[in-house]
């Protein structure tokens, strides 16, 4: 058989449901955490673009995990990743995202596309049969597809099973009815999770009491073997040879891609971590990345940390190459005001008072239309800027006419509430974060209208 066509056939379940909040994420982590539990090697993947639940994914497998998404990576790319995961796991687990047919692509579109089987996650708090009616709907919306059966989440007594399982067409089996429990409970904050690395050891004690339920139910059993096929891609140049790129990385800044750091190092790219918060000088780099995060959990430290704001704005005088994704962007503005809280100055290497807010923000994928190309990736954030600096363009919606985020430049920083994924154009990124085909512009300006 030629590597082309080459299968590996691994168990594996996308996990999804009719809405988000239903419990995807604790049913996920469960099954994972019961299998490394049994000696059993897993692999999680997030459909969808994702920095929160793969945290807490990951702490339950006990190896790091990505998000996959179509549009944003493409089927060859998800479809390699699966076809690796198999290779080295015994089961493969997939959560989706949002209900399991918003979206375009959706979590059914995943699932279509690799032949992977679905676990139905419902939150049945309020509801019996009409639980099995949602269900049954959802199951039959797309007749490719191949539901394994329904998680009741939420339920609250043995009659209460028995009504929703009464109710179930005879191909729609009952894999698990988890209780109402607080002890297996994920804590939210505005974005989503809050961050696995914040919870510490009441996450371990809530993956396990979770992965001690699901074992008593017949969900674990629902993986069935799928084949997935070899996608050989095309292998990046050695762009990045010899090029030293620092990374910001702490409790403010850590929605960054395994994947973008993948493919960084494999473009010859050296990565040096740095913190915003405690470190007081940049490491010897060519270049820079600040990620997103939650630098409005962390202004006051941010704030204070003069040292640091010298040392950017050094580097940034300097016209090296500098990527700021979102929370990157909010730190190096002029200020950040917390919600209902105080203002802080920021580093202040372009125009913008950025300031938080209860409600709206943005989510979505976008195209950022770089001088160096175009790489797509998504926004998602709770946060305005207010008298940014002119963008040299807009993100680009795959289904609106609406300009998307801005994008500005000024030297060699390249600035944006989009967080980007590199893979979608490795050429393009090799050149934005290398300094090579750069555009730059001679200063941002003032605008008077808010890039939000």
């Amino acid at each position: 058989m030629s590597r082309e066509t080459e299968t590996r056939a691994c168990p594996a379940l996308l996990i999804g449901a009719a809405a988000s909040g239903q419990g995807k994420t604790t049913v996920t982590a469960a099954l994972a955490r019961a299998a490394r539990r049994g000696g059993r090697r897993v692999a999680v993947f997030k459909a969808g673009p994702d920095y929160l639940d793969p945290q807490i994914l990951a702490a339950a497998a006990g190896s790091a995990v990505e998000p996959l998404d179509l549009w944003m990576a493409g089927a060859d790319y998800c479809g390699q990743r699966l076809f690796e995961a198999a290779g080295a796991a015994d089961l493969i687990l997939v959560e989706g995202t949002m209900g399991l047919h918003d979206g375009q692509p959706s979590s059914a579109d995943f699932a279509a596309e690799f032949g992977l089987p679905v676990a139905l996650v419902l939150d049945c708090r309020g509801m019996a049969q009409t639980a099995a009616a949602v269900a049954a709907g959802l199951q039959h919306a797309r007749e490719e597809l191949a539901v394994a059966g329904l998680v009741a989440n939420g339920v609250g007594s043995a009659r209460h099973a028995d009504l929703i399982a009464e109710a179930l067409p005879a191909d729609l089996p009952l894999l698990a009815c988890l209780a109402r429990d607080e002890a297996v409970a994920l804590p939210h904050r505005h974005l989503g999770l809050v961050q696995a690395q914040e919870q510490g050891a009441s996450l371990e004690a809530a993956l396990d009491a979770a992965a001690e339920r699901i074992e008593r139910t017949s969900l674990p059993d629902a993986p069935l073997p799928v084949a997935f096929t070899r996608k050989p891609a095309a292998v990046p140049g050695p762009w990045l040879a010899g090029h030293r790129i620092g990374v910001a990385r702490d409790a403010a800044f850590s929605f960054a891609y395994a994947a973008n750091e993948r493919l960084l190092e494999s473009m010859g790219a050296e990565l040096r971590y740095f913190s915003p918060l405690d470190d007081t000088a940049l490491p010897d780099v060519d270049a820079l990345w600040l990620p997103g995060g939650y630098p409005e959990l962390h202004a006051a430290d941010l704030a204070a940390n003069t040292a640091m704001h010298a040392a950017l704005q050094a580097f940034h005088r300097s016209g090296r190459p500098m990527l700021a994704e979102c929370g990157g962007m909010l730190y190096l503005q002029d200020s950040l005001t917390e919600l209902d809280g105080p203002t802080h100055r920021m580093v202040g290497l372009i125009p913008g008072a950025g300031r938080m807010r209860a409600k709206g923000g943005c989510q979505g994928m976008q195209t950022a239309p770089l001088p160096e190309g175009e790489i797509r990736g998504h926004a998602h954030h709770r946060s305005a800027t207010d008298d940014g600096a002119v963008p040299i363009a807009h993100g680009r919606r795959p289904r609106h006419p609406a300009p998307g985020e801005a994008i500005v430049r000024d030297r060699g920083l390249t600035a944006t509430y989009l967080h980007l994924f590199f893979a979608s154009n490795p050429a393009a990124t090799a050149a934005l974060v290398g300094g090579a085909a750069r555009s730059s512009t001679a200063g941002a300006q003032t605008a008077t209208t808010a890039v939000s």
